[in-house]
């Protein structure tokens, strides 16, 4: 017998907060100079709090709690929307793992001085998919190890190399060093030249949802989930400022979106060299990313392997393991991400790995946001047609609240998706043009993927099974 898993209160806590408090992204908001304050608290009050507050209502409906937001999406609006829902949350994570592992291979390049890492795409390609399919056969032992690496990543990955990143910095600047112009000329407010950064930062606070399936595994979640939501939409805001903030100031010139963090650490310890604990810091953050990719990796999974009992997909890829780890939905990912590390790197050839790491960021928001778009439509059918549900935690303040909080987050996710296929600056004009044809043709083939596999496999072999079921 498979006995109960159990996560604890700060299991659970850092298991989400490695699924979006992103160390990776810290370069990105760095371009942005001081209005990385302004776009931060924008996202975490009127983005990611409400996710937070949506997802803790939903969750703890009576027959909402199985398959996360394929039944939260899937309920109020269909079984169609619902697969879509869960196949867009998750898709866009098999994009993630490479904009996320590109950061771990940027950063380890950089510490230990191998420039083919991240130079050469044949080199950087191998990386990426060793590094991903390690970490994937890690997960065949369950949650635990999941919960035990998601703890001391970010512990040791994340909290521990900010916290250094700002005691650092505030010495940096009482020593009389110069605050980089990156910082100092830019305004809190965004204008036409930075607004497109707008996608980068909703990718700082998405995620907060995918740990919803294992909300049976925490102790009593009706108290404990929606209390943890709150904790980490500060924890959020305040980390991803600090980081961001510091980067910005201390690095001059061009900020490089992969070596960034790395980069700041230098300045602030050994400028130009790289120090012992430069490199021990690399390291830490490195870790904090892997750890990160351990909790995506078998998050959404969860929601797929429901999806796969409903007869929605075949019916191996509901199986799983003596640990309860879906095995074949793993293994499919896992292609799916050799896939992506082969487009993404070697399509972006000679423009360079920045390129190619801006496309994978962009791509994964608006792949995500589309999910977040039917999460919200869904979360608001909810609030005006179905208010008899037995729920144990709702938004405080009534329906009109309810639908202020949902409405504004619906608003910036629709806002967000337009800007990103808004060509960066930074990027020259082939640059952009490489840019903008692999985001679009990407963006396209993915909105109609779930809808086609939906209409000609999910729903004939649902209604096969069902045949078959009362034939039986």
């Amino acid at each position: 017998m498979k006995e109960k898993k159990q996560l604890s209160r700060f299991g659970f806590f850092a298991m989400t907060a490695s699924l979006f408090i992103t160390v990776y992204e810290y370069p990105t908001f760095a371009d942005s100079g001081k209005t990385l304050i302004f776009f931060l608290l924008l996202c975490g009050l009127f983005w990611f709090l409400p996710v937070a507050l949506s997802s803790a209502e939903l969750a703890t409906i009576e027959g909402y709690q199985e398959g996360g937001i394929f039944s939260w999406v899937g309920e109020p609006l269909g079984e169609k929307f619902g697969f879509t829902a869960i196949f867009f949350q998750w898709f866009q994570v098999t994009v993630g793992f490479v904009t996320m592992i590109y950061f771990i291979i940027g950063t380890v390049s950089d510490v230990l001085n191998i420039p083919v890492l991240n130079n050469n795409v044949a080199v950087k390609f191998v990386s990426v998919i060793a590094i991903f399919w390690l970490l994937t056969l890690l997960q065949f032992k369950g949650t635990k190890i999941t919960e035990q690496v998601a703890k001391y990543g970010f512990s040791i990955g994340i909290v521990v190399p900010v916290l250094i990143m700002l005691v650092l910095a505030i010495k940096y600047i009482a020593s009389g060093n110069p605050i980089s112009t990156n910082f100092t000329n830019s305004h809190f407010l965004p204008d036409k030249s930075n607004i497109a950064a707008l996608v980068s930062f909703v990718l700082a606070y998405m995620g907060v949802e995918a740990s919803a399936p294992h909300i049976t595994d925490l102790d009593d979640p009706k108290k404990n989930y929606p209390k943890i939501m709150f904790i980490l939409v500060i924890v959020g805001v305040v980390l991803s400022t600090i980081g961001g903030s510091v980067v910005s100031m201390v690095l001059h010139g061009n900020i490089s979106a992969n070596k960034g963090v790395v980069e700041a650490f230098q300045v602030l310890v050994s400028p130009g060299k790289n120090s012992p604990l430069v490199i021990i810091l690399g390291f830490l953050v490195s870790f904090g990313v892997m750890a990160q990719v351990s909790s995506w990796i078998v998050s959404p999974t969860e929601g797929l392997q429901f999806v796969a009992s409903k007869g929605l997909l075949p019916k191996r890829y509901a199986q799983t393991n003596d640990y309860e780890v879906p095995v074949p939905i793993l293994m499919v990912q896992g292609i799916v991400v050799t896939v992506w590390a082969a487009i993404l790197t070697l399509g972006s050839g000679s423009s360079g790995g920045n390129v190619s790491f801006q496309t994978a960021i962009s791509l994964t928001v608006v792949i995500y946001l589309s999910a977040y778009i039917l999460f919200f439509i869904a979360y608001l059918v909810v609030v005006f047609k179905k208010k008899e549900l037995k729920r144990d935690y709702q938004i405080p303040g009534g329906q009109v609240v309810k639908v202020l909080v949902s409405g504004v987050g619906l608003l910036v996710s629709i806002a967000a998706i337009i800007t990103a296929f808004i060509i960066p600056d930074s990027m020259s004009k082939s640059e952009g043009q490489t840019y903008i044809t692999t985001l679009i043709f990407s963006y396209i083939v993915t909105l109609v993927a779930p809808l086609i596999f939906y209409q000609f496999y999910s729903k004939k072999n649902k209604l096969k099974g069902e045949k078959h079921h009362e034939n039986g």
